[in-house]
C-alpha cells in the first residue's frame, strides 16, 4: 500500500508508540487521526503535528463501543474515509491474581481486548464499503510469554494475537489485511530508570539480549511495514530485542 493520501486512525495516539506511529504515517504522506482519552495531550500533539501534515484529534474511550463508533465517524467526516486503524490504546496492571479484583481485571480486558474488538468492528464496517483497508493491533511480548503478576495483561494480549488471526481469515477476501505488532519493553515516561528505580530497570534490560529497551519509533517502523506490505495478513511481528528468543 502506498500510504500517501491514506487516512490512518491511531488509538492511544497522544503518547508513546501511538504518537510515534502518527508521526511515521505523516512522514509517509498519510493523514492521521490521533484518538486518545487524554484530551489535553491529544489536542496538543495533533496541533504540533499539523506542521508535518494533516492531523486531527478526537477523544475516545476504547472501552465504549459508542465512543469508538463515533471515532470512526469523526475520521470519515474529517478526512472522507478510514484506510488504516491502529488499535494501540492499552493499559498495564501488576497484581497477585488471588488478590486481583474483578473490577481491576475487567478494566484491563475492556481497554486492551474489547478496544481491539470495537476498533476493528467499526473500521472494518467502513472498509468493506470502501474497497479494503488495514487493521493493525498492538499486542505484546506478554501475549506470547507469561509474566508473574500480569495475569489480566497476559490474558488480554494473548487474546489480541488470536483475534488478529481470526480477523485476518474472515476478511482476507474483502481486501482487508489484519496484523499485529508485539513490542518488548519500550522506554517511556513510565518505563524508565527514574520511574522504576535502577535495580528493577536493569532487570528489565537484562531480559532483552540486545542490551537495552526499545524505542517507540522502532515499534512505529514495524507498524509502517505492516501497513505497506500487501502480502502480509494474520501475522504478529515481535519487536522485542530478542526477549522471546530465549
Amino acid at each position: 500500500m502506498d500510504l500517501a493520501g491514506k487516512v490512518a486512525v491511531v488509538t492511544g495516539g497522544a503518547s508513546g508508540i501511538g504518537l510515534a506511529a502518527a508521526k511515521a504515517y505523516l512522514a509517509k504522506g498519510a493523514k492521521v487521526v490521533i484518538a486518545d482519552f487524554n484530551e489535553e495531550g491529544g489536542k496538543k500533539e495533533a496541533e504540533n503535528l499539523k506542521s508535518s501534515g494533516e492531523a486531527a484529534f478526537v477523544k475516545v474511550d476504547v472501552a465504549s463501543e459508542e465512543s469508538v463508533e463515533n471515532m470512526i465517524k469523526f475520521a470519515v467526516d474529517t478526512f472522507g474515509t478510514v484506510d488504516i486503524i491502529v488499535n494501540n490504546a492499552g493499559i498495564g496492571a501488576l497484581s497477585e491474581t488471588h488478590e486481583l479484583s474483578y473490577e481491576d481485571y475487567h478494566k484491563v480486558i475492556s481497554i486492551n481486548q474489547d478496544g481491539v474488538f470495537f476498533g476493528a468492528k467499526h473500521a472494518i464496517r467502513h472498509m468493506m464499503n470502501n474497497g479494503g483497508g488495514v487493521v493493525i493491533n498492538t499486542a505484546s511480548i506478554l501475549g506470547s510469554v507469561g509474566e508473574a503478576g500480569a495475569f489480566a495483561y497476559n490474558a488480554s494480549k494473548g487474546a489480541v494475537n488470536l483475534m488478529t488471526k481470526s480477523l485476518a481469515l474472515q476478511y482476507a477476501d474483502k481486501n482487508i489485511r489484519v496484523n499485529a505488532v508485539a513490542p518488548g519493553y519500550v522506554e517511556s515516561g513510565m518505563v524508565s530508570r527514574d520511574a522504576l528505580g535502577p535495580e528493577f530497570y536493569d532487570q528489565l534490560v537484562d531480559k532483552h539480549p540486545i542490551g537495552r529497551l526499545g524505542r517507540a519509533d522502532e515499534i512505529a517502523h514495524a507498524i509502517i511495514f505492516l501497513s505497506e506490505n500487501d502480502f502480509m495478513t494474520g501475522a504478529t511481528i515481535l519487536v522485542d530485542g530478542g526477549y522471546t528468543a530465549q
